[in-house]
């Protein structure tokens, strides 16, 4: 998710000023995508500058924006847009790991090992705010966590069987190299 989209969606509630569009987002996300102050304001300007929202007068020192009519065309075209699996970010875990294989003196096992510990014990935590109440969408957003954790333990024991079949490549020799001086 953009942050851009993000903050449209909000406005789309009624005029907000920086400090409330925070608290909203992390609101709405359950804190698992704190928003940096700064961020909000960047990003403000940015959709200002794209007409995307316009700032209000200021009131008692706080200046309060609202989604402009070509905000919401962007906000119903980005609703409608399907997440590409591309546009999500990069996952760490899977880059890690693959280096950890080609990287000599690396204990893969314990990789994985401390890995699954570290995943087990967040789904424990997510299951555990599962017993809280909570309005649906914080709890949706609790699910794909869910969801993705058990996700990747899966993922994390398909690793460790491949590991134990794989068998790796030679290293081809380097030539000496000599280095000038």
């Amino acid at each position: 998710m953009s942050v851009k989209h993000g903050l449209l969606a909000l406005l789309e509630r009624g005029p907000m000023y920086g400090y409330q569009l925070r608290a909203a987002f992390d609101s709405a996300t359950g804190g698992t995508w704190p928003l940096n102050i700064g961020q909000v304001y960047t990003t403000l300007s940015r959709l200002e500058r794209d007409d995307l929202v316009a700032a209000l007068p200021e009131n008692e020192g706080q200046r309060p924006y609202e989604i402009t009519a070509h905000g919401r065309d962007e906000l119903k075209k980005w609703f409608a847009t399907p997440v590409q699996r591309g546009d999500r970010p990069r996952d760490e875990v899977a880059i890690k790991l693959a280096l950890a294989i080609t990287t000599p003196g690396v204990d893969v096992a314990k990789v994985v090992m401390t890995q699954r510990t570290a995943t087990m014990r967040t789904l424990q935590e997510y299951t555990r705010l599962k017993t809280q109440p909570g309005d649906l969408p914080w709890l949706l957003v609790l699910d794909a966590m869910i969801f993705q954790a058990e996700a990747e333990l899966r993922w994390l024991d398909h690793c460790e069987a491949s590991l134990l079949r794989y068998e790796p490549k030679p290293v081809p020799e380097t030539t000496d190299v000599e280095v000038p001086r």
